[in-house]
């Protein structure tokens, strides 16, 4: 199975969040799942670091935009490095490329990348898969937009999204969709 992994970039060696991802890339590598992160510094490089001292695959999805915008380089914890030249074409790899999706907390970008996947599952663009949305703050963020857009937001799509509370929970939802 190939996993994505979306979260930001903020966390750092010893936060809560980053230690969190660590252990979230630990039990995906673990189970032998490829991991596909941005490749690039926090909860990716967390997933990345995780996934690949548990022997997993760390694939890194990286463009020429992001490294443009803020000096970073791919993390160290990558095992295959795949480019593009910008942003849309990393985001669309990160989402035709896996098998299902994870969003850990972050900011713009990773709302950018959970709006996108969530779209491509409404429309068909992409086939079934799951989308798992960890911790409350997502479940909260959710809660408010179909609340504030309940008529634009049926409960058949609500239903693309999955949440769980914690690291331990996305496991499990990812186990019930191995195949």
């Amino acid at each position: 199975m190939r996993v994505t992994v979306f979260g930001g970039s903020q966390p750092k060696p010893g936060d809560l969040a980053y230690t969190r991802a660590l252990y979230l890339g630990q039990l995906i590598g673990g189970a032998g799942y490829t991991v596909l992160t941005g490749g690039y510094i926090g909860t990716m490089e967390a997933i990345s670091r995780g996934a690949a001292e548990a022997g997993g695959h760390v694939v890194g999805v990286t463009c020429d935009e992001i490294e443009a915008w803020r000096p970073v380089s791919p993390n160290p914890w990558i095992q295959e490095e795949i480019r593009y030249s910008t942003i849309r074409q990393r985001l669309f790899g990160l989402i035709e490329s896996c098998d299902a999706a994870v969003a850990l907390p972050g900011g713009i970008g990773t709302l950018a990348e959970v709006a996108e996947m969530w779209s491509h599952l409404q429309t068909g663009a992409i086939s079934a898969r799951p989308l798992i949305l960890v911790g409350n703050e997502w479940q909260i963020t959710m809660d408010r937009f179909f609340t504030a857009f309940e008529k634009y937001i049926t409960e058949r799509y609500r239903r693309l999204l999955t949440f769980a509370p914690d690291v331990d929970a996305v496991f499990s939802v990812l186990q019930t969709y191995e195949d």
